[in-house]
């Protein structure tokens, strides 16, 4: 049903073709491991299917990449082979759940923990010749502030930063962004507070965050929403199937669908930054469609 799934959106595309709707690459990230970010990443692109979304995971967490652990996927091959020049992006293409589309990672290879200049201009080349139209690119980058991390950042159009109530979630996460500001010259962050008791204490944290911000940095953070500490999160990932798949009726797939909605009416970015991104011909062309 995947399969069949995927190639009708296949066909919709071609006729659709790039510029009749905006392309959207995300990179979802945190300052430290075990807020939650890769279960994250899995709901979020099976909420936006179901909101009629095309959706491409990244996992870029390309030494110790879990995306398709998480999801019960037993990819062949991965992303190593693409690094390698063996094998092209779309070799490595997977169908998930909803009809998602996935480029696993390797897992255990430490040489691709810091990946070289010319490693990172043949992802940028291959992603630009990946022969498939979709609406939205997740990116569930590593933890934490290496190279590799900063790279899959600054290469996204907006930099979601997930993060739980635990205080060393919030100091990192704040170190995080004030490297992306300082280095990279990053401006604008978007929050999502994982495993949170209710609104509020989600909200505390986000406040935590803003005021340390205003004072110190020079930067944006835009409060997208929470999820809630559900005992079917824990349920799901030991299926390794979506929350939002397997409880549809649950707190947290409700919180995950919320922020799905409000991904989608994000308005459309008109611009290309001044850094490498992904994509970027593609982000191009659809600037210049949206000045015709």
């Amino acid at each position: 049903m995947d399969q069949a799934l995927t190639l009708k959106r296949m066909i919709a595309n071609q006729e659709r073709g790039f510029k009749s709707s905006p392309l959207r690459v995300i990179s979802v990230t945190s300052g430290k491991g075990g807020v939650g970010k890769t279960n994250v990443v899995a709901n979020l692109a099976f909420a936006l299917t179901l909101l009629n979304r095309r959706v491409l995971v990244f996992d870029a967490d390309v030494a110790l990449g879990n995306i398709d652990v998480m999801l019960g996927l037993t990819p062949i091959f991965n992303l190593h082979h693409v690094i390698n020049g063996e094998l092209k992006l779309s070799d490595i293409l997977m169908t998930g759940p909803g009809g998602m589309m996935i480029l696993p990672a390797s897992s255990g290879i430490q040489e691709l923990t810091e990946l070289s200049i010319s490693q990172k201009i043949t992802l940028l080349n291959e992603m630009d010749m990946l022969d498939y139209s979709f609406d939205i690119m997740l990116i569930d980058t590593a933890a934490g502030i290496s190279n590799n991390v900063m790279y899959f950042n600054t290469a996204a159009q907006d930099i979601i930063i997930v993060v739980s109530p635990e205080p060393t979630s919030i100091t990192d996460a704040y170190a995080l962004m004030k490297i992306l500001n300082l280095k990279y010259g990053e401006r604008e962050f978007k929050l999502l507070v994982n495993m949170v008791r209710d609104e509020m204490e989600a909200r505390e944290v986000y406040c935590r965050l803003s005021k340390a911000a205003d004072k110190f940095l020079n930067i944006s953070i835009d409060y997208i929403g929470y999820i809630i500490n559900d005992p079917t999160v824990n349920k799901s990932i030991m299926q390794q199937r979506p929350v939002v798949e397997v409880f549809p009726a649950s707190e947290a797939a409700r919180c995950f669908i919320s922020i799905a909605k409000s991904i989608c009416e994000w308005p459309a970015n008109t611009y290309v930054k001044g850094n490498i991104q992904f994509l970027w011909k593609r982000l191009m062309s659809q600037s210049d469609w949206n000045k015709i």
